[in-house]
C-alpha cells in the first residue's frame, strides 16, 4: 500500500504543478514539471537543514518507487510506443539510412568518444576511475531520450521533416544504446578477460534483431485481430496488451523491448489505422494514447526532479557535469558528422541540420535509470550524480533554448548537401 500511497501522491503533485504551469508559467509541459519537481526537492532540502528526521522520511517515502524499475520495466514501454503510434511512418521511411545510420554507428561512436574524455577529465579532475565504467557511462548518456526528445519537440515550432529524423533517432538508438550499456555491463562485471567479442556480437544480435522482430510480430497480430471487429474499446484493449504483454514477452525472451515497442507502435499507428481501423477507432486511439503519454510524462519529469532528494550530490560533481555536458554536445556533433560522409552521395539535407540534431537531442529519465541501475562498487555515485547534472543542463538549457536556436542557424542558409 505504501506504494499506492507515494504515486498517488506524485500523480496529485504532477497534476497541480502542470495546472500552474498551464495557468502562470508557459514553460513546455516537460520542462515546468522538471523544474516544480527541482523546487520542490530544494524546499524539502531547505527544511531539511532545520529537521533532518524530515527529510529521511521523505527519502524513505520516495525510495519506495524504484526509479530505475519503474521507467524501464514498466512506463518506457507505454511511452515508446505512444510516441512511435504518433510517428509517420511514410516521412520517416524518406531518412531510414540516416536515422538508422545515427541511432547505431552514432552510438557506438559516441560511447567510445565520450567514454574515453570523461576517463580523462576524471583524471584531470582528480577522481580516476577504471576505464570500462567511463565507457558504460558512455553508453548510458549517449542515445537520446525519445520520451524527453518527444516531450519538447512536439511543442517547439520545427520544420516537420527534421522533427521526424530527430523523433525516430531517438526512438532507436534508445534501445541500441540500452544494448551497448547491457554488454559493457556484462564486461566490466565478469572482466574483459572471460567473455569473447563473438558473445558480444551474439548479445547484439539477440537483442537488437530479436527485438524488431518482436515488434513486428505483435503489432501484426494486433493488426489482424482489429482488422476483423469494428469496437473501439476492443482496439484499444488490444493496443494495451500489445504493449504490455510484448515487453513481457521481449523481457522473458532476453530482446530488446524498447525496440520492440517502437516498431510496434509504428506499425499499428501507420498501417494498422490506414488499414484495420474506422475514423472512430482511429480518432479514439489517438487520444487514448495522447492522453497516456501526457499523464506518465507528467509523473516522470516530477519524479527526476524529485530524485534530487536521493542522489549523493557535492560541488566537484556539478563542475564535472558542467564540462561533461560540454564534451557530449561535442561528440554528439562528430558522432553525427562522421557517418554523413557516407551519405553524402544519396542524402540532401536542410542546412544546420547536424547543429540542430546536435543541439536537439536532449538526454532524460532513461539515462539516469541506467545509472541508477550500476552495482554500487561500479562507481554507481560518481555516474549517477554526473549523469544526473548533464539530464538537468541537457532537458533546462537545451529544452527552452531549441526554438530560438533553430531560428537563429536558419535565418537565411540555402539547402545544401551533407
Amino acid at each position: 500500500m505504501e506504494l499506492f500511497h507515494v504515486l498517488s501522491a506524485v500523480l496529485a503533485a504532477s497534476a497541480f504543478f502542470a495546472y500552474i504551469n498551464q495557468k502562470f508559467i508557459r514553460l513546455p509541459g516537460a520542462i515546468g514539471l522538471l523544474l516544480a519537481g527541482l523546487f520542490v526537492s530544494l524546499v524539502v532540502q531547505g527544511i531539511g537543514m532545520v529537521s533532518p528526521a524530515f527529510i529521511e522520511v521523505v527519502r524513505a517515502r520516495l525510495e519506495a518507487i524504484d526509479f530505475s524499475d519503474f521507467l524501464m520495466d514498466f512506463m518506457l514501454s507505454f511511452l515508446l510506443f505512444a510516441g512511435a503510434l504518433h510517428t509517420d511512418l511514410e516521412k520517416l521511411s524518406a531518412s531510414k539510412w540516416p536515422v538508422l545510420t545515427f541511432a547505431t554507428v552514432g552510438v557506438l561512436i559516441s560511447t567510445a568518444v565520450v567514454g574515453t574524455l570523461f576517463y580523462y577529465l576524471l583524471q584531470l579532475m582528480g577522481m580516476p576511475i577504471d576505464y570500462i565504467y567511463c565507457l558504460i557511462f558512455g553508453a548510458l548518456i549517449s542515445p537520446t531520450d525519445p520520451i524527453a526528445v518527444l516531450g519538447i519537440l512536439k511543442k517547439a515550432d520545427i520544420p516537420e521533416s527534421l522533427e521526424v529524423s530527430i523523433t525516430g533517432e531517438s526512438l532507436f538508438n534508445d534501445g541500441v544504446g540500452v544494448v551497448v550499456f547491457t554488454s559493457l555491463y556484462m564486461i566490466a562485471q565478469r572482466g574483459a578477460a572471460n567473455i569473447e567479442a563473438s558473445f558480444i556480437g551474439e548479445l547484439f544480435l539477440e537483442e537488437v534483431g530479436g527485438g524488431l522482430v518482436l515488434g513486428l510480430v505483435v503489432g501484426y497480430i494486433a493488426f489482424r485481430f482489429m482488422r476483423k471487429i469494428d469496437h473501439y474499446q476492443t482496439e484499444v484493449l488490444i493496443s494495451l496488451a500489445v504493449v504490455m504483454g510484448g515487453y513481457s514477452l521481449a523481457q522473458i525472451l532476453h530482446f530488446s523491448g524498447p525496440l520492440a515497442m517502437v516498431v510496434a507502435g509504428l506499425f499499428i499507428g501507420n498501417q494498422g489505422i490506414e488499414h484495420a481501423m474506422s475514423k472512430t477507432t482511429a480518432d479514439y486511439l489517438h487520444k487514448f494514447w495522447e492522453m497516456v503519454d501526457e499523464i506518465f510524462n507528467a509523473i516522470l519529469f516530477v519524479l527526476i526532479g524529485l530524485e534530487l532528494l536521493l542522489i549523493e550530490f557535492h560541488a566537484i560533481y556539478l563542475l564535472v557535469g558542467f564540462i561533461t555536458t560540454g564534451i557530449v554536445l561535442l561528440v554528439r556533433y562528430i558522432a553525427l558528422a562522421v557517418p554523413s560522409f557516407v551519405l553524402r552521395l544519396n542524402r540532401t539535407f536542410a542546412p544546420n541540420t547536424l547543429s540542430i540534431m546536435t543541439w536537439g537531442g536532449l538526454r532524460g529519465g532513461i539515462s539516469i535509470a541506467l545509472a541508477l541501475s550500476l552495482a554500487q562498487e561500479m562507481e554507481r555515485e560518481v555516474i549517477t550524480a554526473i549523469t544526473y547534472a548533464v539530464v538537468l543542463l541537457s532537458l533546462v538549457v537545451q529544452g527552452l533554448t531549441i526554438e530560438p536556436f533553430i531560428r537563429r542557424v536558419s535565418r537565411g542558409v540555402v539547402k545544401e548537401k551533407i
